[in-house]
């Protein structure tokens, strides 16, 4: 049984107020990974500026599964959100974030991305994906537009390509 996943890049375009920053750039890789269950995943998000401010990092990850809503796994780029178990962490600061799944599962399986957020910006996440495919099963990687506001609240359409 082998898991693979499939990593391709990712854009933020951060819309503010009439003070508009411009865009952020995010990069995520490596482009692709065999994984076998058992085994550890590690996923990296490059910004183009910062994302740190004060002491907090901007930076969440998500999974979502076929035919579901996306789920936080990680805020502030370490702090698992409530019921999330310790083997999936998040770290890093600044420009340099890394998301690790130890002893992968075959329920693992689902799409991972990352989101800058800052109040009160909104992200609209575009083309970005980590699909991690399990025993063969694995549903078709879609190009997914989400509209993620600062509150971690999600508002999803999928747009197939």
């Amino acid at each position: 049984v082998q898991l693979v996943i499939h990593v391709y890049i990712l854009i933020y375009i951060l819309f503010v107020n009439s003070d508009s920053s411009g865009d952020i750039v995010m990069t995520q890789t490596p482009e692709s990974l065999a994984i076998s269950p058992g085994e550890t995943v590690t996923i990296s998000c490059k910004a183009s500026s910062s994302l740190t401010s004060g002491s907090y990092h901007l930076l969440a990850w998500y999974q979502q599964k076929s035919g579901q809503a996306p789920k936080l796994l990680i805020y502030d780029a370490s702090t698992r959100a409530s019921g999330i178990p310790d083997r999936f962490s998040g770290s890093g600061s600044g420009t340099d974030y890394t998301f690790t799944i130890s002893r992968v599962e075959a329920d693992d399986a689902g799409d991972y991305y990352c989101q800058h957020y800052e109040t009160p910006r909104t992200v609209i996440q575009n083309n970005t994906k980590t699909c991690l495919c399990s025993s063969g099963q694995c549903h078709r990687c879609f190009l997914n537009v989400h509209f993620i506001s600062a509150t971690a609240t999600l508002d999803t359409r999928t747009e197939v390509w």
